[in-house]
């Protein structure tokens, strides 16, 4: 099964790598892909080129296990980064292969402000990922169309190729993209949040409050 794992990466930190590692060892991924977000539709513009970004989440794979790989298909295509476009994509070039959205518990829970919503479940399966003790009070048209699809187990999801729904504890860290540039923003370290080698990238191309702004990598 193939586990698409997107984001904005706004940098990328230890809360997604750590959590995606946990999600591909207890579904039983063969292959986890990262995909970057070119135009995010839901929030504003990156404070990060969608260049330095997809920089940043190379150099923080660079020690990954090799079924974690990199998917640029957002990054190549125009307009807003609509998942639900990316995993038509998907599902065109990987036939009838199981495939699963990994998606946080917040972004389950506003799974309906997201575009074509509904479609997700004709595409893929969704994994959700849950910290231990967090809430699964969805909102109550998710909470039926999770106690319908849900799967009996992680088994199920190898079965078939899309349409079911399973959460997954992972390890609570509470790290955010957001709070790491604010840390920068204030002259804080981000050490020990996100790799050395993004945090040496975020100086070089002095990011998120961290000096001038320089030319960033070309496309």
């Amino acid at each position: 099964m193939i586990g698409i794992f997107g984001g904005t990466f706004d940098p990328v930190h230890y809360g997604h790598l750590r959590s995606a590692l946990e999600v591909s060892e207890i579904a039983g991924l063969s292959e986890l892909r990262f995909i970057p977000c070119h135009r995010p539709p839901h929030r504003g513009t990156p404070g990060a080129t969608p260049r330095q970004r997809l920089e940043m989440l190379k150099t923080a794979l660079e020690n990954a296990p090799p079924s974690f790989r990199i998917d640029t298909r957002e990054m190549e295509r125009p307009g807003p980064s609509f998942m639900v476009d990316t995993l038509r994509s998907l599902r065109h070039d990987i036939g009838r292969r199981p495939m699963a959205l990994i998606v946080g518990a917040d972004a389950f829970r506003s799974l309906e402000g997201w575009h074509q919503w509904p479609d997700l479940f004709d595409l893929a399966h969704l994994l959700i990922m849950q910290r231990p003790g967090e809430s699964s009070d969805w909102p109550q048209a998710l909470a039926a169309i999770f106690k319908e699809r849900q799967a009996l187990g992680m088994s199920s999801l190898h079965e078939r190729p899309q349409g079911l729904i399973a959460s997954i504890s992972v390890t609570p860290l509470a790290i955010s993209a957001s709070q790491i540039r604010c840390r920068l923003e204030a002259g804080n370290s981000a050490q020990f949040l996100t790799p050395d080698s993004v945090i040496e990238r975020i100086k070089a191309w002095h990011l998120y409050g961290t000096g001038e702004n320089q030319k960033p990598p070309e496309a």
